[in-house]
C-alpha cells in the first residue's frame, strides 16, 4: 500500500520546447517581466523565472520542421496556466499581451466555468498555449497566510 504522504513538494521547473528561443525569451522577459536566471547557449536553452516559478525554454533543433501541438490530438502539455495576483492585473496583462508581436489571443478575460475564477488564453510567439488566471479564492487564502 502506498504511503499517503506525497513524495514531492511542488514543481521545480517546467521545460518547454519552443520554435524561436529569442522571441519566446523576449515575451517572457520583456512582456511578462520575468528574468533570465541562466543560459546554455550550446544546448540552446534559457532559464527564466518570475520569482516563483522557473521555466526552461529549449530551442527545437529544426524550427522550420517543427510540428505545432494539437491539444485534441497530441499527448503532452495542453497549456501552462499562470496565476495573476488580482483582477486589475489580469486585465492590464491582457491589454499588454494582446499588443505583443506574434501573440495569438484565443479569448479575452472571461469567467472560468461558473467562476469566480477569471482567465484568458493565448499562444505566445512560439505557439505555446498559455492561460493567465485570477482566482479571488486564492487571493483571499494568500491574505490569510
Amino acid at each position: 500500500m502506498a504511503d499517503p504522504t506525497p513524495s514531492t513538494v511542488g514543481v521545480d521547473h517546467i521545460g518547454l520546447s519552443v520554435q524561436n528561443l529569442e522571441s519566446t525569451r523576449r515575451f517572457f522577459c520583456d512582456c511578462l517581466g520575468w528574468s533570465v536566471i541562466g543560459e546554455r547557449p550550446d544546448y540552446p536553452a534559457v532559464f527564466v523565472s518570475d520569482g516563483h516559478q522557473m521555466l526552461t525554454l529549449w530551442q527545437v533543433e529544426s524550427p522550420e520542421r517543427a510540428i505545432a501541438f494539437d491539444r485534441r490530438a497530441n499527448v503532452g502539455l495542453h497549456h501552462l496556466a499562470l496565476a495573476v495576483a488580482d483582477r486589475a492585473g489580469l486585465d492590464a496583462l491582457h491589454e499588454r499581451v494582446a499588443k505583443w508581436p506574434d501573440v495569438v489571443i484565443e479569448f479575452a478575460p472571461e469567467p472560468s466555468g461558473k467562476g469566480p475564477k477569471t482567465h484568458f488564453m493565448i499562444r505566445e510567439p512560439s505557439g505555446i498555449r498559455l492561460e493567465f488566471a485570477y482566482d479571488p479564492r486564492l487571493e483571499a487564502a494568500r491574505k490569510r497566510q
